[in-house]
């Protein structure tokens, strides 16, 4: 990554300060994406983009300046300084501390140029194997992505930070259809690791798997709705922590005052059985990064101990107005975007019980066993998410699958009501969007149990 040198980016940045700027940082990244997209079994689309540019903001009094440019020479940045800089008429009042290269934990390790896997080979035994599972299943889409992206940030605290990554994920999309109705279920895996994350990847069983909750759930009956206990599973069960509750713990909100969760450190806002991380160290998750995209290193962000909300998600220039600290959680899709807080890898950590006696404790409810999309206000927590595959619990027992279920209230009230959770941690690979564009972000859980929930469905009516 041919980038600027200590000395220019000493000079950029005494100029950006040039007029009463606090703070100034310029972020450069060279990431390059490849995406191909297979539809039963044919390559329908392959696309590869080079992304390459740098961004410059300067922060006062709570204000940030954000200029971005494709052409990241040295005198581009400097004509760039002088620009952002010219919003403020005031004199100087920082300078440029000197560099100290940032060392971090090396939680992600590469090899991004691994040849010796064919993931378009993987993901056409997938392919087929969805296809071969069921008449009934009408089309498949597999799409194999990847991004490896080199960062480096130079700040006037004196941050000086590198990272490489290299996001790779293969997801399939099964659909099934009797012709008259059509049910689609759809998974994913992915880490943030070369092609050797393939190795002892079983792409017959995935495939496999998608296909039959398809073909299951489309002889389904609908769900009747009402309130019930609600048993969530593992992986991407999660969705349920990271949209009802991780967003509203973001700086993005915090920091504006428009989190339910403002104002709520060290009090109780889950059962005392409930403990979740934002962990950006565990090492080539999907979520998981060297050095945020402010080049400081990722941390493992404890954000319920015991039910006690310990932390928020904070990036530098909201740290200094919430007074909190930094957490390590400032990321961006690329450099067109201003950075802010994001999650990483979110996930509710292990319980007590196993999984089947969960479903044993309860007598009548709902098992949520993939769950699908969703929307959530994190101003007030409240969400309403799609179940992509249920079935219902009767005396203790899983029996009969029932589609179009949907999970309705809110992220304060789930997190009380939480009264058993399993220890079968597993993890779902996603992409959040939000304002500063679209990260991946691992969401995990174990199996959970939720007291009562209000259950949407069209069954009985």
């Amino acid at each position: 990554m041919k980038t600027i040198t200590q000395d220019q980016a000493r000079e950029i940045l005494t100029l950006a300060l040039a007029t009463g700027g606090e703070f100034a940082e310029v972020f450069m990244e060279d990431t390059l994406y490849d995406t191909v997209e297979m539809t039963s079994g044919n390559i329908t689309r392959s696309t590869t983009s080079h992304v390459k540019g740098a961004a410059l903001r300067i922060i006062k009094d709570g204000m940030e300046i954000n200029g971005s440019i494709s052409d990241a020479t040295f005198d581009k940045l400097t004509k760039l300084a002088q620009k952002l800089a010219s919003t403020f008429t005031e004199k100087r009042i920082a300078e440029v501390e000197p560099f100290k290269e940032v060392k971090a934990g090396g939680q992600v390790k590469i090899k991004p140029n691994n040849s010796s896997i064919d993931p378009l080979k993987l993901l056409g035994e997938a392919s087929q194997a969805a296809k071969d599972f069921s008449p009934e299943i009408v089309q498949v889409i597999g799409n194999f992505w990847r991004r490896h992206q080199n960062i480096q940030v130079f700040a006037s605290d004196g941050t000086w930070a590198f990272d490489e990554r290299c996001q790779t994920r293969l997801s399939l999309s099964a659909v099934a259809s009797d012709g008259k109705n059509m049910q689609t279920i759809s998974d994913s895996f992915g880490r943030n690791q070369g092609l050797e994350m393939f190795e002892g990847f079983d792409p017959v069983s995935f495939g496999r798997d998608i296909a039959s909750s398809a073909v299951t759930m489309l002889h389904a009956d609908e769900m009747v709705g009402g309130e019930m206990p609600v048993v969530i599973h593992n992986a991407f069960g999660g969705v349920i922590l990271h949209e009802a509750c991780g967003h509203s713990l973001e700086a993005t909100s915090v920091a504006k005052g428009l989190s339910v969760f403002c104002g709520k450190l060290g009090q109780q806002i889950a059962s005392p059985i409930v403990n979740a991380v934002d962990s950006g160290v565990d090492e080539n998750a999907w979520g998981s990064i060297n050095v945020d995209d402010e080049g400081t290193p990722a941390k493992r962000n404890v954000l319920i101990e015991n039910g006690i909300l310990k932390s928020y998600l904070v990036d530098k220039r909201n740290a200094k107005k919430m007074n909190h600290p930094i957490t390590g959680s400032s990321r961006r899709e690329s450099y067109k975007y201003q950075t802010t807080s994001r999650m990483t890898n979110t996930y509710f950590l292990n319980g007590t019980s196993t999984f089947d006696e969960i479903i044993a404790a309860t007598k009548k409810g709902l098992f949520a066993k993939r769950m699908g999309g969703g929307s959530v206000n994190p101003a007030t927590g409240e969400f309403n998410f799609a179940v992509m595959e249920g079935y219902l619990i009767e005396d203790g027992k899983i029996t009969k699958p029932v589609r179009g279920a949907t999970l309705v209230g809110s992220g304060k009230d789930v997190l009380q009501r939480i009264d058993m959770i399993a220890n079968n941690l597993s993890h779902g690979h996603g992409m959040c969007g939000s304002l500063s564009g679209s990260v991946t972000t691992n969401v995990g859980q174990p199996t959970i149990r939720v007291s009562h929930l209000t259950v949407g469905g069209k069954g009985g009516m």
